[in-house]
């Protein structure tokens, strides 16, 4: 189906921060948009707002109308969703063009320049980086973020001028091989969703193959210290990136009065005292790779470095809630061991002299099962662990797969203690904490408005 065919789009699963953003591109341009979703949630009532028709029951009598034409509606769904979605089953049985969101996102990589950004972590970051850095400067771009953009306070961007569309690549379920990256970061390699790969072999050749689909006269930025070896086309270029070697990478990294300024070094000219917005640690080596990927498409050296100084982060990566003298609180979505060992070790660099607690609720009983001596070791990067149960989100439990794996496994003589996820708030309440980080990618970050609230009382 061609995009100006289209008159409705029907999303199953509307309410994931990928899904939404390709549904407000849609509402963008006036069509009908209208989807399902399991549970109510603020971005479900952000859409509807917005005039997205949401229900939150499976069932087909609640398809409105305009969605029942097969000519004329797009479906667009989650692989998250089970085959036997009785909605997924009224599509597929009537014949309707049903697309993953990656197959929307990878036609309008064939429409516009598409700049991508691939990794195991650092991507929503990176990307949203980009994006911003693109959008207030003279080019301007479209995006589909993975996050919510505390610049903008959403995960698109929508622009009428700009060809260039910023796009964040999934590699699960091996969706980034829908694309066509004009130009592509790739951020990690390191093995995840194991579940879907099988093995770490599969899951590198995987990305080997993302490298095949980078369109001639593009290009390639990757990270310098990858295991994945990349097979790109002869008019493909290569660039290389870290923090500190690499085509692109940052010098005289300094921290003053809690910013920190860096000078950015490329083959495309020098940037010095570049000063970022959000002054953590890892984002000078994000920033290094969004920089790039903005000097490679034409940014100015102004552009650049107003974007990175008015760049704001981006919601539950490494998100703030309280930040004083008495009191750190912060939200991570980090739920792989190298983000976490990331996390880790930014905050030790941040706050070297105070107690670092974390309370971390693991996600997938198969993550759990074939890293836990991974998330043991990052963790016990803290002073203080605690450890909730896991979040099963699409998966069945598996016997003897228990947070106690993890818990078992940290090093002799932390801190640390095993609670119920229902229990963190009268737990946050009954202590008092220097620095707290609330981490994972499950549902804890649904009481991160609450504890903040405690922090604060703590205060007064």
């Amino acid at each position: 189906m061609e995009l100006k065919d289209i008159k409705a789009v029907y999303f199953i699963g509307a309410g994931g921060i990928g899904m939404s953003a390709i549904a407000r591109y849609f509402i963008n341009r006036g069509l009908v948009v209208a989807g399902y979703h399991k549970t109510p949630s603020a971005l479900t009532s952000q859409l509807e707002k917005e005039g997205m028709i949401i229900h939150y029951e499976e069932n087909v009598d609640e398809i409105p109308h305009a969605c029942r034409d097969p000519k004329s509606c797009l479906v667009v769904y989650t692989p998250a969703i089970p085959a036997e979605h009785q909605e997924l089953c009224y599509f597929r049985d009537r014949n309707f063009t049903i697309e993953k969101r990656a197959q929307v996102l990878g036609t309008l990589t064939r429409t516009h320049k598409g700049l991508c950004f691939a990794g195991t972590h650092g991507k929503t970051t990176t990307s949203t980086m980009c994006a911003h850095i693109m959008h207030q400067s003279h080019l301007d771009c479209n995006a589909f973020l993975g996050g919510i953009s505390k610049n903008y306070g959403t995960n698109y961007i929508l622009s009428d001028q700009s060809d260039f569309v910023v796009i964040e690549a999934d590699e699960f379920d091996r969706s980034f091989h829908w694309l066509r990256p004009w130009m592509t970061v790739i951020t990690a390699t390191d093995p995840d969703h194991l579940d879907i790969y099988g093995t770490k072999e599969a899951y590198l050749e995987s990305f080997r193959h993302y490298t095949e689909l980078i369109q001639p006269g593009g290009a390639l930025i990757i990270h310098t210290n990858l295991e994945m070896k990349p097979n790109v086309g002869p008019d493909v270029r290569m660039y290389t990136y870290s923090r500190d070697e690499g085509d692109f990478h940052a010098e005289n990294v300094r921290i003053v009065k809690g910013e920190i300024i860096f000078d950015f070094v490329s083959p495309l000219g020098n940037i010095a005292n570049v000063q970022l917005g959000q002054p953590i640690p890892i984002n000078v080596e994000n920033g290094v790779a969004a920089m790039a990927m903005a000097q490679l498409n034409g940014c100015t050296p102004e552009e650049i470095k107003y974007g990175m100084e008015t760049y704001h982060g981006v919601e539950r990566r490494f998100d703030f809630k309280v930040r004083n003298q008495h009191h750190v609180l912060l939200s991570d979505y980090g739920h792989h061991p190298k983000e976490i060992m990331t996390s880790a070790r930014s905050l030790r660099e941040l706050y070297p002299d105070r107690k670092l607690t974390v309370i971390f609720q693991p996600h997938l009983y198969t993550r759990t099962r074939d890293f836990y001596l991974d998330f043991a070791k990052a963790l016990s990067m803290f002073d203080e662990v605690i450890l909730t149960e896991i979040y099963p989100a699409r998966e069945q439990p598996i016997p003897g797969v228990t947070s106690q794996l993890i818990y078992d496994n940290l090093r002799p003589g932390i801190e640390k203690q095993m609670i119920k996820k229902d229990d963190v708030l009268k737990f946050v309440k009954s202590r008092d904490f220097d620095v707290l980080e609330i981490l994972g990618a499950g549902n804890l970050d649904d009481y991160v408005p609450q504890i903040t609230r405690l922090i604060e009382e703590k205060e007064k």
